[in-house]
Formats: structure tokens, C-alpha cells, sequence
């Protein structure tokens, strides 16, 4: 059941409510997990050393945050969470960017 306040419409916290705990439920993963994420070579990379043929890689041809982290930030730990927590940012925004189109689109089927 919905709360509603004077004038009908649901205050934000109450509207935003899961939106906000899973965001804060990312950020906290991002806090514990990250600095205790491996610093070895993934899957692709550790076959390609292991069967010799790493040195025909490519770089990429630019890096937002280059190797899970924040350039400029020399402290290993905050850098590796300021990175992660720039990940969830994104995918925060471009989550509710995607969802308020779906709920414009389905509006605008409704009339």
C-alpha cells in the first residue's frame, strides 16, 4: 500500500526507495569487494601468455579508467574504489536514463 501525502503523490523517498538501497548495496560491494579483487590476468590474457602469443595484442585505443583505476590517485586502494564507484555511477545513470525512456515510450502508448 502506497503512503500517499497531501496533495496524492508519494513522497520521493518512498517512490525512490529500492532504487536508493540498491545503490547504496552497490557502493558498499564496490567499498568491501574491490581492493580484494585479483590482480592476476583474466581467462583471455593468461591464455595468451600461457600459449605465447600475448605480444600480438593490442592497447586499447583509449581508457577511461585505465586498469580498474583513477590516474593521478596514488594511494592503490582509494583509486581502485573511486574507480568502481565511477562504474556503478555509470551504470546507475544509464539505468534510470534507459528506464525513464521505457516509461515515456509506454505513456505515450497508453493514449
Amino acid at each position: 500500500m502506497a503512503v500517499a501525502s497531501e496533495n496524492g503523490k508519494q513522497s520521493f523517498f518512498h517512490r525512490w526507495k529500492w532504487v536508493i538501497v540498491g545503490f547504496v548495496v552497490a557502493c558498499t560491494v564496490v567499498l568491501v569487494l574491490a581492493p580484494a579483487a585479483s590482480s592476476d590476468p583474466d581467462g583471455l590474457d593468461r591464455v595468451s601468455g600461457d600459449k605465447g602469443f600475448s605480444h600480438h595484442a593490442e592497447g586499447p585505443r583509449y581508457e577511461w579508467l585505465p586498469d580498474y583505476t583513477i590516474p593521478g590517485v596514488h594511494n592503490e586502494w582509494a583509486s581502485v574504489v573511486m574507480a568502481g564507484l565511477v562504474g556503478v555511477g555509470i551504470v546507475f545513470v544509464v539505468t534510470l536514463g534507459l528506464g525513464a525512456v521505457a516509461r515515456r515510450s509506454r505513456k505515450g502508448d497508453d493514449s
